[in-house]
């Protein structure tokens, strides 16, 4: 009783303290339950109108909300990164806001809605506010806090509670228009830098954290009671834990309060870690304008230092001081940023990502400039001649930027963060833009980017601004023109390639033809090198297309453009020439175990022991030949040469291709891939076949790149060489023209995919389709839908070697990786892979020389345990129409690459009654890694 009356005169107390400045403040009554892990809360709510025009409505963030049901822009946004965790989640999991009551400061009821998105509130205003005037609202509402598990926010397991976008709080109005954004999990509200004023209830045995200033606290029956303040806030964030994990540090600077884990390190050089870092950040930034600075654990691993410092701790191969420090500025760094720089965290996220990882790239070229990218493990002896451990740790912004450019999915900076592709929200582009800072103070000098970056937050911090105040802080007193930069390093997608076309000596000079690839026209370095050293280096601009330069040798034996790197240039493979005469300029072949970075002073060829299995070759041992980089490549060569114990005798295979990337924004025409492909292996005992395609295939995709909807048309020239087989009738040799056009939209929680299959061939030709359709119930139930039809257009073979199959194809393209192709029975004649008809019974006569149609369906029983069915309808070219139909229990371990087939019923009768039962039983097995790991990387790219 005495908690609800210190309610209800606080609450009198916040009716008579409305202040009157031109300042959004809150003033926030909150009550923590945890026997409901809900909190109660009693707000006003001071907005004031900064913009031009009048407002007759208010819109509100109630980002607690997002997680009430599996509709809201959060729960779709965990589908399209193949996250079912919110969709399949328990009522009592999500969190949700009950909201009482919204009135103006008279306590006159508003009229309020949510919108769709649900974590959005649209409040009708008595009265409009004008230019220049503010209006005083309360809302009195109940927060459900959902669990950790998904965003880390809300409950933890442990009965701790980590608070962030727990209360509700106005949308900013800018640029005529409310930025409504909804919780995706990018930790991005866009809120106005407001004053706070807190009174925060909580139970007995907690902790709390906050970087509010405390006012005071005291103990009101079984609650905690503490009183916070704070001033030109962007949010609230709250951390109450039971056992104490976070320290404070204190210096000159700022207090900081952090539980970042440190492993081993003793509390001492903790400290030292921890002056040196905010030492570092205020001397390149300025001065933090608040008392104290939170900095989380949480907030580390929702962004942390991606990479090999993500290891077990055994495995770790940095120096745990280094890592701390790397661990500790990037997250204070992205807090300091986010509660001082009040940029549109949404739609102009980039600038505060060019200051935070511009600030980590310096701060290791001061503190660790020898530091490698692999740490210790660059000294192992298996590892050191590797390019890759030659590479020093700053070098992983070049790479992983470039990492998605060379995959076609590389996006504009100034794409706001809710369009980006997940790697390129979480590394790709940030990183990206911290380099574009390097790149332009390699390009300006006289230290003019660190100045206006001091200049800028010394006069920008705790202000409403955009991007484009940052901008003209980095054009204001720039020696040269940098339009370029943010015309098309930040706005567009266009990359920056350059060649050495020609070089010729002239006496002591040089005339050397620089050639700009791909039109973009940005300034690009060239350096002289004699042996390692280098001897000059000089800045060229406005190449459009080529240009011939007269430059001093200076005892130069190579030129090379872009020779640190400092400049992202899609490929560095032409960069160099050498001035030494013609046979010297040939780049030297190099062989390497495995895969490498991308070393442009070499032809690199890679080789990895291989091991392949099927009935008839056995064990298969091979080397594979290619040169595959960690980086993709246009051209790449795959040579797999390997020897067969079945057959005693070379097989194998290998494929060559060009890969054209578009990058035009107004078509969806991505990529065309030329191919020729190769293979040799046996499909009976003493019998080789011979498999040779050539192939080019169309790709195309929609302008929204997180999109999974894809398309793909693929024309190929199938042509079979086959030995004769005294075991298996064989056809003869034959080519078949295939065409296909496939659609994929690929969803956790529904999965669409058909295609539209034509095959001609001398002695036949035929029309297919498939269709594939999967969609996720909220109660975890799956339902998967499957449809075949096939036609022959004519038909002038003599056997059913190329028919259509109910369950097992006879796979005459060889498409399908069979361990027993021609088995008809033991255990390989029971691998099936579901195509064509989709069967799992073995029924008499299941091949069809006419028309084929079935339709498969399956439904799960528990977890992974499913029913399934099947129906057709086949015909031949003599004979009526048949009806056919299976049925039984599949075992769904991983779908598509371990799945177990246990017939029960279908035109045979009860199988399990009928002799040979285990022989019946069908399995789905797939042996492909590269396959597998596309399960875990689809939700990067």
């Amino acid at each position: 009783m005495k908690l609800y009356i210190k309610h209800i005169l606080y609450s009198a107390f916040l009716c008579l303290c409305c202040t009157l400045g031109a300042q959004n403040s809150h003033k926030i009554n909150a009550t923590l339950h945890q026997e409901t892990n809900s909190i109660n809360i009693q707000q006003e709510v001071v907005f004031f109108n900064s913009s031009k025009d009048t407002l007759n409505s208010i819109y509100l963030t109630d980002w607690n909300n997002a997680y009430a049901s599996k509709k809201t822009a959060l729960a779709r946004r965990f589908a399209e990164e193949f996250d079912k965790s919110l969709h399949l989640a328990k009522d009592k999991e999500r969190g949700y806001t009950n909201v009482i009551s919204i009135t103006d400061r008279n306590f006159n009821f508003l009229k309020w809605e949510r919108l769709p998105a649900g974590d959005l509130i649209r409040v009708q205003l008595n009265f409009p506010i004008y230019p220049g005037q503010e209006y005083t609202f309360k809302l009195s509402y109940t927060v459900q806090l959902p669990r950790s598990k998904f965003t880390r926010y809300g409950h933890t397991p442990q009965g701790n509670y980590n608070l962030r976008y727990w209360y509700i709080s106005p949308a900013v109005y800018r640029d005529g228009e409310w930025k409504l954004y909804s919780n995706t999990d990018l930790d991005d509200q866009y809120t106005y830098a407001s004053d706070y004023e807190l009174v925060f209830n909580y139970p007995k045995g907690y902790k709390l954290h906050s970087d509010l200033n405390v006012a005071s606290g005291q103990e009101v029956e079984n609650y905690m009671q503490i009183i916070l303040n704070g001033k030109d806030r962007g949010d609230l964030k709250l951390f109450l834990e039971r056992d104490r994990t976070f320290e404070y540090f204190q210096n000159e600077k700022l207090t900081l309060i952090t539980n970042i884990e440190a492993r081993g390190m003793q509390d001492v050089f903790k400290a030292i870690s921890v002056d040196k870092v905010i030492n570092f950040i205020h001397r390149n930034l300025g001065s933090y304008p608040h008392e104290r600075l939170l900095v989380s654990d949480l907030d580390y691993k929702k962004n942390p230092l991606y990479g090999l410092n993500q290891l077990p701790s055994f495995l770790r191969p940095f120096p745990e001081e280094f890592q701390y420090e790397l661990k500790l500025l990037k997250t204070s760094l992205k807090n300091w940023l986010e509660n001082t720089v009040y940029v549109d965290p949404r739609g102009e996220r980039w600038t505060t990502d060019a200051i935070q990882n511009y600030l980590m790239i310096k701060y290791v070229d001061e503190y660790y400039p020898d530091m490698k990218l692999l740490g210790k493990v660059s000294n192992l002896f298996i590892v050191r001649s590797f390019h890759l451990a030659k590479l020093n740790f700053n070098d992983q912004y070049p790479f992983l930027s470039m990492l998605m450019a060379r995959r076609n999915q590389d996006q504009p900076l100034s794409t706001p963060a809710d369009s980006l592709v997940k790697f390129n929200e979480k590394i790709s582009n940030k990183y990206k833009a911290g380099l574009g800072l390097v790149y332009l103070d390699n390009y300006l000098m006289q230290n003019h980017i660190d100045n206006r970056i001091r200049t800028f937050y010394k006069e920008q911090s705790l202000k409403d601004i955009n991007a484009s105040y940052f901008e003209d802080y980095l054009k204001e007193g720039s020696p040269k023109d940098i339009d370029w930069f943010f015309d098309f390093y930040i706005r567009s997608r266009d990359q920056i390639d350059f060649k050495i076309k020609k070089a010729k000596k002239v006496g002591d000079s040089v005339y050397v033809t620089i050639k700009n690839k791909s039109g973009t026209n940005v300034p690009i370095t060239l350096f002289g090198l004699k042996k390692d050293s280098v001897v000059s280096k000089q800045w060229f601009t406005d190449i459009k297309e080529e240009e011939t330069f007269k430059i001093a040798r200076n005892g130069a034996e190579r030129l090379v453009l872009n020779y640190d790197k400092t400049i992202p240039e899609f490929n560095q493979r032409d960069n160099w020439k050498s001035l030494n005469g013609f046979f010297s300029s040939n780049k030297k072949l190099q062989f390497k175990f495995f895969k490498d970075a991308e070393n442009p002073y070499y032809n690199q060829i890679f080789f990895v022991p291989t091991v392949t299995f099927n009935v008839y070759d056995k064990l298969t041992p091979g080397l594979r030949l290619h040169n595959k980089t960690f980086l993709r490549r246009p051209f790449v060569f795959d040579l797999q040469p390997a020897y067969s114990s079945g057959e005693r005798t070379l097989v194998g295979s290998g494929s060559i291709a060009y890969i054209r990337d578009l990058r035009k924004d107004d078509q969806n025409l991505f990529r065309i891939s030329y191919s020729l492909r190769a293979s040799t292996f046996h499909f009976a005992p003493a019998s080789r076949f011979i498999s040779i395609t050539p192939s080019v295939s169309l790709s195309f995709r929609t302008n929204d790149f997180r999109s999974n909807k894809l398309e793909r048309f693929q024309a190929r020239y199938v042509n079979i060489i086959r030995n004769r087989s005294i075991d298996v009738e064989t056809d003869p040799d034959y080519s078949v023209f295939n065409a296909r056009y496939r659609y994929s939209d690929n969803g956790i929680v529904r999965f669409l995919s058909y295609f539209a299959d034509v095959q001609v061939a001398q002695d036949f030709a035929k029309i297919a389709f498939s269709l594939n359709y999967r969609k996720l119930f909220q109660n975890n139930r799956q339902l998967n839908l499957r449809l075949f039809a096939g036609k022959f257009i004519y038909n002038s073979t003599n056997s059913d070697f190329f028919s259509f199959a109910l369950d097992r194809p006879t796979d005459y393209l060889f498409d399908f990786n069979y361990l027993g192709r021609s088995e008809d029975s033991g255990i390989f004649s029971q691998q099936i892979i579901i195509a064509e008809g989709g069967f799992k019974s073995q029924l008499e006569d299941p091949f069809s020389n006419n028309w084929l149609v079935t339709g498969n369906a399956s439904f799960n029983l528990w977890k992974w345990v499913e029913l399934y069915g099947d129906v057709g309808l086949l015909k031949n070219q003599t004979g009526n129409p048949r009806f056919v139909y299976d049925s039984g229990i599949r075992l769904n371990l991983v779908t598509d690459y371990f799945e177990l087939y246990f017939p029960l019923y279908s035109n045979k009768g009860f199988e399990p009654s009928q002799p040979n039962y285990d022989q019946q039983i069908r399995f789905v097995v797939t042996l492909s890694p590269r396959t597998l790991l596309g399960l875990f990387t689809r939700k990067w790219f």
